[in-house]
């Protein structure tokens, strides 16, 4: 028998009584895809004895080709396509939809957002790996800044998509390839960062068409991007990572690249081809529990999983533990125990703040103004973003981070993302 705890509903319950229509595939996509970005995070990592947190990557440059395989981000972006097409076919109004996709994803963020703040205060003047993790916490809020801008996007790329297909794809994708002549043939300045839009939203479209049942030749898809992108970073100015390095002169993540999208297009093509046996795996009934109670905590357990992982270095050098030299010998053999640690504080973490996640039930008819909600969507927008780029180093000397060519503290950001937020959850 189904069990409740309080008004909640359990996994258990929400798993035995999901719809049969219900593509469970994609849950289990959008679980492992921001598990491995969390999982490369946590393996990436090579912090030494004086606190400074250094990139694996750029210790052994030999295993940057694994990013061709780890580097999953567009994975979950395709998952977000394919959601937010059918969640907006469900109920077309722009307010409802906006606020339905961006309070859950919302919420988390500002209850993160807030509490490192205010850790921050009292830890504004500490270095080595205190004065880092400051600037590193806020880091992967440029996903969640994306991701806003997916949802705003849908309703318009929708209707784009409804009338050209794969020709909406192929304009988005084309204009990532004019950004990229734009930028290293002519030397045009900042044309570049418009590919945070349409190299992210042209992954997002791929998902559209998987909504529509349109990608039917999976192997051509992956084969065209696995191509593409071998023949670009053979060829042209582009490195071999799919991950940003620390000193490099170009990378493929920011912004992104063509060759960017030519590996989101392999892995699109590469999941589709493991969907039969992905979803007689997640057909099990133990396996569809796990895939739905960690989607209830997905967004709190990547929001917390760099604190996790600088608290148990901090934990390690604050008990005088010589750290080993990253990739040496004693490094790789300590890898796991250190893993295992920054997964447990993790889950710790989820259990003290996992409630910010919880589904808001749907009101029976649309709410609210069409204005706020994207009024409220853009400004949280740029506050997430802002904060990415900020971090909370420096927060009581005013340190500043180019944001669309406007200087912003933390402080400003913050405030553009709880202002965004209240608007969000503003209802008539």
């Amino acid at each position: 028998m189904p069990t409740r705890t309080g008004t909640r509903l359990t996994a258990r319950h929400l798993a035995a009584n999901t719809p049969a229509t219900r593509d469970r595939y994609i849950d289990l996509l959008r679980v492992a895809s921001l598990a491995v970005v969390v999982l490369g995070h946590w393996l990436m990592a090579s912090v030494t004895d004086d606190g400074r947190v250094g990139n694996l990557l750029a210790v052994v440059p030999g295993l940057q080709v694994l990013t061709w395989v780890l580097q999953v981000m567009p994975v979950f972006f395709f998952v977000g396509g394919f959601a937010h097409a059918l969640s907006y076919r469900s109920r077309p109004a722009y307010a409802e939809f906006v606020r339905g996709r961006v309070r859950r994803l919302l919420r988390p963020t500002v209850l993160f957002a807030v509490v490192w703040f205010l850790l921050a205060l009292p830890l504004q003047f500490g270095g080595g790996l205190t004065g880092t993790a400051l600037r590193l916490v806020t880091q992967p809020l440029w996903f969640v800044g994306i991701y806003l801008a997916m949802v705003a996007f849908t309703p318009p790329l929708l209707r784009l998509h409804r009338r050209w297909g794969w020709g909406a794809f192929g304009a988005l994708a084309g204009g990532a390839a004019a950004v990229d002549v734009l930028r290293f043939a002519l030397g045009v300045p900042y044309v570049e960062f418009l590919n945070f839009a349409l190299v992210w939203l042209a992954v997002h479209q791929l998902g559209f068409l998987r909504a529509d049942g349109r990608l039917r030749v999976p192997w051509a898809l992956a084969g065209a991007g696995l191509a593409g992108a071998a023949a670009l970073v053979a060829f042209g100015p582009y490195p071999l990572s799919m991950v940003g390095m620390p000193g490099e002169k170009v990378s493929n993540m920011a912004p992104p690249t063509l060759a960017l999208l030519c590996h989101g297009v392999w892995l699109v093509g590469a999941v589709e081809l493991l969907r039969g046996p992905g979803t007689r795996l997640v057909a099990r009934a133990r396996v569809w529990r796990a895939v739905v109670a960690a989607n209830g905590v997905a967004m709190t357990a990547f929001l917390w999983h760099l604190t996790a992982m600088l608290a148990v270095y901090g934990a390690l050098l604050a008990l005088d533990v010589r750290l080993p030299a990253p990739a040496s010998p004693s490094w790789w053999a300590w890898l796991p125990a250190r893993v295992a640690l920054a997964a447990a504080v993790t889950a710790l973490l989820v259990l003290v703040f996992r409630a910010m996640e919880r589904p808001v039930p749907r009101p029976p008819r649309p709410t609210g103004s069409t204005a706020l909600a994207v009024l409220g969507v853009t400004l949280s927008l740029l506050g997430v973003l802002g904060l990415s780029m900020t971090g909370y180093a420096g927060l009581l000397t005013g340190r500043t981070a180019t944001l669309i060519a406007l200087p912003v503290t933390a402080p400003q950001a913050l405030a553009l993302t709880l202002a965004g937020w209240l608007l969000v959850e503003l209802r008539r």
